[in-house]
């Protein structure tokens, strides 16, 4: 995991691994025979499988989304280049894990590793380092410090309970602060009130050994509401490229609970909190311990369809032991992290007039981080606590019926670079109830991270030879974004919706790797993190969904992205402006859902990647291009029974999705599991 962001089965085996899934379908079956049916989401008995089919193009357009303007606002009329994926898209794919769920976005890019590690972005610059996608779960945002980027491995629920997933690609940053640059990733989970009686789910296959998941939701008193969960799962090790096995491992678990009052008109009140520990394999460097949670706590008053004041404040700790393998010039040790973050915010919504619809808010949050340090790498000072205000108002102003004009400004203030300021300028217009066009400006930045002004890489050698190896740059600015885009979204008819997007993006003050001192013995060390990069990306993002028949739909995407980043005049980068991006040139993606007689489901994802020319060095086709399918096979035998049968990345016994081609480049292999689901 952080070692990483730091630098075929038999028959056999499947039919032993599926052995308890299938007793537990049997189970289940008899069970569900013999008990009536108890909890109904629309009041006439269990979860039926008409509830479990397919929302219309018409409410699919309908579907209210916050992240755009922090505010619900219906997917039609919302001006942003934004995706949803809601809860059914990720149960008829079959995700087992919020990054798997993401690839269903066409505007993201998400290269698998391993078993445990991922890389995804929006609009350029995933690489192991990624550090311009700001994401939320439940209003609590979870990039790292460390190096302002995510822990994919530790962001998870069951799948089940997500209710909805809004991808923006573009930046966030007058609504969300630094780090939304290229996009924002909001999770929402469902209420306690969505999540009545028991749920039980059992999976096992090839990659994804083992997993269990259950939930249990109940009434506190009149209008309170209440659930628990637990999960547990284990991934078996990945593959190299000559089909041996790859140390990589994961085994995590999981559990939780959320409660929701909506016992006084107009208010709610929100508590929840979620907390995990987890073993994971790594390369040459043994198994990582990873362990955290989380506790958040959400007022929300509504005291008019225009006007909503909300609290939220939350509590977050996160805990990594990372084994680090002794090098030709430091011994082997042990790097933990331990971070605590406390964040509160305050946001409020009124309309001004006929005209004026204001969102405004404040925040602050505070982290203490404290890192034992490795003989390979550390962290100076190994304590540090930072404080990060900030500020923000935004108008949408009615210019006419169908004309809106939004502007908005975030004002921040962090530890390292003072204050930052991210406006924004957006201009929609509805041609008709059912067709928009927008544009958009935006500022937005990615302040320093613990990486960039902290790092140190010892390399324990006497003088004349250099300290280290690598630094953090005690002078590292942010990094800056203009954004200019536009695009247009529309229903076509009652079978058909579309979206195109197209942008430009102008970068400035990008991370660079400065040499030292040229010659020997130092050889240009130590590198130290400057800002000598700049450069631009462009490129398009369309995605569509046709309803070709009643009980079949279609959806497409496409994505292309032209990146050139260099090195300033005057400068220089040790990589000559690569390491900062890896990302495809195109990407294209094709989903069918099929609802089949017997209350039956087929559902089909095919995606082709482009190649990966800038990753890590100047080698062309480091990650070839490649075409991949994902297939699902589900049946309803009762109305709380769903058997299912997954098959992911069925093209090829494994392939890479990211790295430098070198004998232990771990590759993406086939996975196929059985997987039964009872809701009572």
């Amino acid at each position: 995991m952080l070692t990483s962001k730091l630098r075929s089965k038999s028959n056999l085996f499947l039919l032993h691994r599926l052995r308890t899934t299938w007793v537990v379908v049997l189970v289940g079956t008899l069970f569900s025979v013999g008990i009536p049916h108890a909890v109904a989401m629309d009041g006439d008995g269990g979860v039926t499988v008409k509830k479990l089919k397919q929302l219309s193009i018409e409410d699919l357009m309908e579907i209210e989304v916050t992240s755009v303007s922090k505010r619900p606002e219906k997917l039609v009329e919302t001006p942003s280049a934004i995706q949803v994926i809601t809860n059914e898209d990720i149960r008829r794919s079959g995700a087992t894990s919020i990054p798997e769920a993401l690839r269903l976005a066409g505007n993201l890019n998400v290269a698998e590793q391993n078993s445990h590690d991922w890389n995804i972005s929006a609009r350029g610059f995933n690489t192991d380092l990624g550090n311009k996608l700001l994401v939320l779960i439940d209003g609590r945002t979870v990039y790292t410090p460390l190096f302002s980027g995510v822990f994919w491995d530790v962001q998870d629920y069951l799948m089940e309970d997500l209710d909805r997933i809004e991808v923006i690609s573009g930046p966030g940053g007058t609504l969300w602060g630094a780090n939304a640059v290229n996009g924002v990733i909001n999770i929402t989970t469902k209420s306690a009130k969505d999540t009545q009686g028991v749920y039980l789910d059992s999976a096992a296959g090839t990659e994804l050994k083992d997993a269990f998941g259950v939930r249990y939701g109940g009434v506190i008193a009149p209008g309170v509401y209440f659930r628990v969960y637990g999960k547990y799962f284990e991934r078996d090790k990945g593959d190299y490229a000559d089909g041996s096995e790859a140390p990589n491992s994961w085994r995590m678990r999981q559990g939780g609970f959320r409660i929701d009052s909506e016992s006084q008109p107009g208010t709610t009140l929100t508590f929840q909190g979620d907390f995990y520990s987890g073993k994971e394999d790594q390369e040459a460097a043994g198994t990582s311990d990873v362990s955290g949670g989380n506790l958040l706590g959400r007022w929300s008053r509504t005291t008019s369809a225009d006007e909503n004041t909300s609290l939220q404040i939350y509590y977050d700790r996160t805990h990594l032991a990372v084994p680090k393998p002794a090098t030709n010039f430091a011994a082997a040790g042990i790097l933990k992290d331990d971070l605590d973050t406390w964040d509160l915010d305050f946001q409020h919504r009124a309309r001004l007039g006929e005209r004026h619809q204001f969102v405004s808010g404040l925040g602050y949050r505070f982290t203490h981080d404290v890192v034992q340090n490795a003989p390979s790498v550390a962290f100076l000072p190994a304590r540090l606590n930072r404080s990060l205000f900030s500020g923000f108002v935004q108008d949408e102003i009615k210019l006419r019926e169908d004309v809106f004009l939004t502007l908005g400004a975030k004002l921040e203030h962090n530890d390292y670079t003072g204050f930052e300021t991210e406006p924004n300028v957006r201009l929609q217009w509805n041609m008709t109830p059912k067709q928009m066009v927008w544009s958009a400006v935006s500022r937005a930045v990615r302040t320093p991270s613990r990486i960039d002004r902290d790092l140190t890489e010892p390399t324990g050698l006497p003088a004349p030879f250099p300290p280290s190896i690598l630094n953090g740059g005690p002078d590292f600015d942010s990094e800056t974004v203009f954004a200019y885009e536009m695009g247009y979204r529309a229903q076509l008819g009652a079978k058909a919706m579309v979206s195109l997007a197209a942008f430009y993006n102008d970068y400035d003050h990008i991370r660079s790797t400065t040499p030292g001192v040229a010659g020997f013995p130092t050889f240009g060390f130590p590198l130290t993190f400057e800002n000598n990069l700049e450069g631009e990306t462009h490129g398009v993002e369309f995605n569509g969904t046709y309803q070709l028949l009643d009980h079949w739909r279609l959806q497409g995407s496409y994505s292309l992205l032209k990146e050139s980043l260099r090195v300033k005049p005057g400068k220089v980068d040790f990589s000559n402006a690569l390491n900062e991006t890896a990302d495809p040139e195109n990407q294209l993606s094709l989903r069918s859902s099929l609802d089949l007689p017997s209350d039956a489901e087929f559902d089909a994802g095919l995606r082709w990647v482009d190649a990966l020319h800038n990753n890590n060095g100047p080698t062309p086709g480091a990650v070839p291009s490649y075409f991949e399918l994902d297939v699902r096979i589900a049946w309803h035998p009762t109305r709380q029974i769903e058997l299912s049968l997954v098959g992911q990345n069925l093209l090829h016994d494994h392939h890479p999705e990211y790295g430098f081609p070198s004998a232990t480049r771990e590759e993406v292999g086939r996975n196929i599991y059985a997987k039964v689901a009872w809701r009572y």
